[in-house]
């Protein structure tokens, strides 16, 4: 029965849940009347959810509805609609509106809908004050009620018969601005307004123009007068008085100014009137400004005034214009159709004019000291005037040019410019002088006290003296320098350095040596070095000559290496020559003395050798001579011979023999007579045989051993 009840529920369970099944086909999202509204006009979003179902159950939805990724909408509905009234639409609802519907755990969204709300709120513009005074601001507000910033407004003078001026501003993050207009001379009555503008997807949208504000504007001073006493036919020497005024509502911080070509002639503060009076010049005459200022407010009146000539001014003239040393000039002043004036003669000073004389003539001997600008003076009336400078230029005459060489000598390096320098100490400047290469003009300068000539065309055969001229303005004329004769210098070429001999010299024996050059000017100045780790100056001499020869007298090991000359002149250049190696080497005596040392040392060897060989030889016969004697007289002689050879020792013959005769004696003496012939027969071999070769060596050995003593050392 359980098992029965459980699947009755399990198939229950399946059939409710068949029952709940639903999805979402669209989501759709829509305006009405259209996505293009009027400001001001109602407005609503609508949003559908296309739903399918397995049977007709109730469902609940969740509308949420977004305008430019905001949240402006939402609600709970079993119906599959849901919609969001805009009683009165504005430009802020402009903007992309997106649906989403979320039902039994399933969301789905609709598509972006974009809705612009055409056209703008009207701005409403307030004046601070609606009455001001001429020089004073009207500050203006201008604000865009249910307008979203940023927003642009623009405000707008408006004045009878000219053109309104304009102003705007950009609000980022409010919806009104403030600005002031000024109010300038001649504003009367003021009229503003304002109007906004927004950008919506990249185009602008204007509102319509807000009220017309009204300013009515007061002046705070009249426009000023400006008079002149006389008012008219002024002449020079006449006196003037300009008389600038006005009338003011407030004395306070009023300014009136008299100006005359941008030049403020006179001043007053808080007075309504202002006075200036002068001595009318010819200069006077132009036009004259009164300006009155209070704050902001300014009005001008402008004069213009014409002052008659009473006299030209004077003139001056010269007898000259240059004029040499120590000559008379006369200098006249005079007036044009006028006579009756003071007249004076001045010279120009950067301190101050310097006065001559008060007359119209003036004569005087001039030094160069009076060059300079003159002018004179006339007055007629307390009215002075000034003639044009005249310019007197006063010359003293150029003394005689003096000719040189920049570089101080005469003379120039051949293949190098030659500068020269032609000078006069005495002369009123300019100066003008002309240089000379034999008759030919080479070049002419404009200087003061001296000029410069560079020659470049220097050769070897050059022979043509140099000379200039200066002269200036002065009468007497040219005066020419003394020819200046130059030496070209031939630069050192080619140095070469021998030697006699050449290569191996013996040591003790001398050496010429022998440093010449190709081409060089006289005098030459020659150098010989010896470089072995350092170089070492030899010798050193200044010739005429293109040559030298130096004489090493004895040389010596220490003189062995490389040899080279140097060789300059005036024009600084040094040259070298290419090496050579010289090596000492043994003189001819020395060598014999060599080769005799060494035969004396193979003489040597070979009396050693001779002497050995024969010693050897006595040796091997000794005991076969012996055997002819007795036995006792041979084991003697042998023993004795053994011990003489083992102990080495070397002996004289005297000392040899006196040994032989006590051993004879120790014979005799032992021995019977049968043995004494036999003994006589012995000491006679052994003397006659032996004592040759002892003597031999006692004469050798001394001479030999010294020898060897001193070849040793």
């Amino acid at each position: 029965m359980y098992l029965a009840l459980l699947v009755i529920f399990l198939q229950c369970s399946e059939f409710y849940t068949q029952e709940r099944v639903f999805t979402f086909n669209t989501v759709e999202i829509n305006v009405q009347p259209s996505v293009q509204v009027r400001n001001g006009d109602p407005m609503s979003i609508v949003c559908h959810a296309d739903i399918s179902k397995s049977t007709d159950f109730q469902l609940k939805h969740n509308f949420t509805i977004f305008k430019d990724g905001k949240l402006v909408f939402m609600t709970v509905s079993d119906k599959g609609d849901a919609q969001y009234e805009v009683s009165m639409a504005r430009s802020s609802d402009t903007g992309d509106y997106e649906c989403t519907v979320e039902a039994g755990g399933k969301t789905k969204s609709s598509n972006s809908l974009h809705v612009w709300v055409t056209g703008m709120t009207k701005p409403i513009l307030t004046a601070e004050k609606k009455e001001v005074l001429e020089g004073e601001v009207v500050k203006l507000r201008c604000e865009l009620p249910e307008e979203v910033p940023p927003l642009y407004f623009f405000f707008r003078k408006i004045k009878m018969n000219s053109t309104p001026k304009e102003k705007h501003v950009f609000e980022p993050y409010r919806n009104f601005s403030v600005v002031e207009f000024s109010v300038e001379e001649g504003d009367n009555i003021l009229q503003f307004d304002c109007y906004g503008r927004r950008n919506v997807k990249l185009k602008f949208e204007s509102s319509e123009h807000s009220n017309k504000t009204l300013v009515t504007v007061r002046e705070p001073f009249i426009k000023p007068t400006l008079n002149t006493k006389p008012s008219s036919n002024i002449t020079e020497g006449d006196r003037i008085q300009f008389e600038c005024s006005t009338v003011v509502a407030r004395m306070r911080g009023i300014e009136i100014i008299l100006q005359k070509n941008k030049t403020i002639l006179k001043s007053v503060r808080d007075e309504k009137l202002l006075k200036y009076s002068a001595i009318a010049t010819l200069e006077d005459s132009g036009e004259y400004l009164c300006k009155v200022e209070q704050g902001r407010a300014s009005k001008t009146t402008k004069l213009n005034v014409v002052v008659s000539e009473l006299f030209p001014k004077p003139v001056l003239s010269a007898s000259m214009s240059t004029v040499d040393e120590n000559k008379e000039l006369t200098l006249s002043c005079s007036i044009s159709g006028f006579r009756k004036a003071n007249f004076s003669i001045l010279r120009k000073n950067s301190n101050g004019d310097i006065w001559l004389k008060n007359s119209r003539n003036l004569t005087m001997r001039v030094n160069v000291n009076d060059t300079g600008s003159y002018i004179c003076k006339a007055e007629v009336k307390g009215i002075v005037k000034e003639s044009k400078p005249v310019r007197i230029k006063v010359y003293a005459p150029v003394s005689k040019p003096a000719l040189s060489v920049a570089s101080g000598l005469p003379e120039v390096v051949l293949g190098k410019p030659l500068r020269l320098i032609c000078r006069s100490v005495m002369g009123t400047p300019p100066i003008i002088f002309t240089f000379y290469k034999g008759n030919e003009v080479k070049k002419t300068v404009i200087n003061d006290t001296y000029a410069t000539f560079l020659d470049e065309d220097i050769t070897l055969n050059d022979k043509s003296g140099y000379k200039c001229d200066a002269r200036n303005n002065h009468s007497s004329g040219i005066k020419t320098s003394n020819i200046l004769n130059i030496t070209v210098i031939v630069p050192i070429r080619n140095a070469s350095l021998g030697s006699i001999p050449y290569g191996e010299v013996e040591d003790g024996s001398e050496t010429a040596f022998l440093c010449s050059v190709k081409e060089g000017s006289w005098p030459i100045h020659f150098r010989i070095f010896r470089k072995t780790d350092h170089e070492v100056l030899l010798f050193e001499k200044s010739e005429n000559a293109d040559r030298i020869m130096w004489r090493k007298e004895a040389m010596n090991r220490q003189d062995t290496g490389t040899y080279y000359c140097m060789a300059s002149n005036r024009a600084n250049v040094d040259v070298k020559s290419h090496p050579i190696t010289i090596s000492v080497i043994l003189a001819a005596w020395q060598k014999g003395v060599i080769a005799a040392f060494v035969l004396i040392l193979i003489a040597g060897a070979v009396t050693l050798t001779l002497w050995w060989f024969l010693y050897k030889k006595k040796k091997a016969k000794g005991p076969s001579m012996e055997m002819s004697g007795s036995a006792l007289a041979t084991n003697l002689t042998s023993e004795k011979l053994a011990r003489q050879h083992n102990d080495g020792d070397f002996y004289s013959g005297s000392g040899y023999i006196e040994d032989n005769e006590n051993h004879m004696k120790t014979t005799d003496e032992s021995k019977g007579p049968e043995l004494e012939s036999a003994e006589v027969e012995y000491t006679e071999v052994e003397v006659s045989t032996l004592d040759p070769h002892r003597g031999l060596w006692t004469r050798l050995s001394p001479s030999l051993l010294g020898f060897c003593g001193k070849q040793a050392f």
